[in-house]
């Protein structure tokens, strides 16, 4: 299977720069996730590696074979990319069965009729929709029209998977079925996936690694976990997680106390980064409540669901939000006490980016 490679692509529309200066690497057999807000460059970067959009500047490889050079002249068109795309609308023939929609492409490459029987009948058992072979795509389910439609791209076998936002069209509940189908499609097939979505909690339980882009940059590359507990900025930082992170204006001291909210906290990991404005960063599930808390906090409202809560707490005046795990709920204006565990990070004011991360200690 192929690695994919981008060297310092651009795509400017006019003065619009809609990709600045992208250098990526995608391994082979990986699944990657451009993620973003609208507008960030992620579905036009897709467009791009796919052919669908040619780049301004840069070059693009795959599988060894570049397929793109501004420089050079090197342009090939999709079809020469070996790549198949699957986009937010499933585009099947209404007047065909799922079989004839599956089998519409191999026949255009001038298969057997015997081995595209096969392969045809090695999808339908793959996505299980073998019961759905004679039915027409008006007759199907969303979730059973998707899968259609990703057996249809899956067909002629291309090394590469292109996926633009394809569950953003299916209910909450069908969602989660269709990311543990593509998770594991993923393994059986053993392609190379590039998925598009603006959705952060696809992109952390689908992918191997995280491309978070911004206007057009890219802010950070890394495995998904990696990215939430260590975020390369606060723009990574408030993206990923749901409830977000906490943000709390502050100030570091030479010898690491950090003064924020009305807290004062030594900082584990601030050795050598001096007195400066900072952020900081803590996620909501490492504000742990209970009574052997060193603070105290005024409970503000609760979110009770079921296997959590989301509580919000008055601090001195300033609000943080903590994750409680259990069927656990607060009276509004209670008392409670609370401490920090696990690691916080620190951002600089200033730039904005993650200069350090620790043990955040309360004092």
């Amino acid at each position: 299977m192929p690695e994919i490679i981008l060297k310092n692509v651009a795509k400017r529309f006019g003065k619009f720069v809609a990709v600045e200066n992208l250098n990526l690497n995608i391994p082979s057999n990986s699944f990657i996730t451009l993620l973003g807000p609208s507008g960030c460059g992620k579905t036009t970067t897709l467009r791009m590696i796919a052919g669908l959009e040619t780049p301004t500047e840069g070059s693009i490889s795959i599988d060894g074979k570049t397929v793109f050079d501004a420089d050079q002249g090197i342009n090939l068109p999709p079809n020469k990319r070996d790549v198949g795309f699957l986009f937010q609308n499933y585009a099947l023939w209404p007047h065909m069965t799922v079989y004839q929609n599956i089998a519409f492409g191999l026949e255009n490459l001038k298969w057997d009729k015997d081995r595209i029987k096969d392969r045809v009948n090695e999808l339908l058992k793959m996505l299980k929709i073998e019961q759905f072979e004679k039915r027409y795509p008006s007759e199907l389910s969303g979730g059973q029209q998707q899968r259609v439609a990703i057996a249809r791209t899956l067909a002629p076998g291309p090394k590469v998977l292109f996926m633009d936002e394809p569950l953003s069209n299916l209910d909450a509940k069908l969602r989660m079925e269709m990311r543990t189908e593509l998770k594991r499609l993923h393994r059986d097939t053993d392609s190379t996936f590039v998925y598009v979505t603006h959705d952060q909690l696809e992109a952390m339980t689908l992918s191997t690694k995280v491309c978070i882009m911004e206007t057009g940059v890219l802010q950070q590359y890394a495995p998904p976990l990696e990215m939430y507990n260590n975020p390369a900025n606060l723009f990574v930082a408030d993206f990923m997680g749901n409830p977000t992170m906490n943000f709390i204006d502050g100030e570091l001291s030479a010898d690491g106390i950090v003064t924020f909210g009305g807290l004062k906290a030594r900082f584990e990991g601030a050795e050598g980064l001096g007195a400066r404005k900072v952020v900081v960063g803590i996620r909501p599930e490492y504000i742990h409540i209970d009574e052997d808390g060193v603070k105290e906090a005024m409970v503000y409202s609760t979110l009770p669901s079921g296997m959590e809560t989301t509580v919000k707490l008055d601090v001195n005046g300033t609000s943080l939000t903590a994750v409680v795990f259990g069927d656990v709920d607060y009276p509004v204006d209670a008392k409670v006490k609370f401490s920090f565990h696990k690691a916080a990070v620190i951002f600089d004011k200033e730039s904005g980016k993650n200069i350090a991360r620790g043990k955040l200690t309360l004092l």
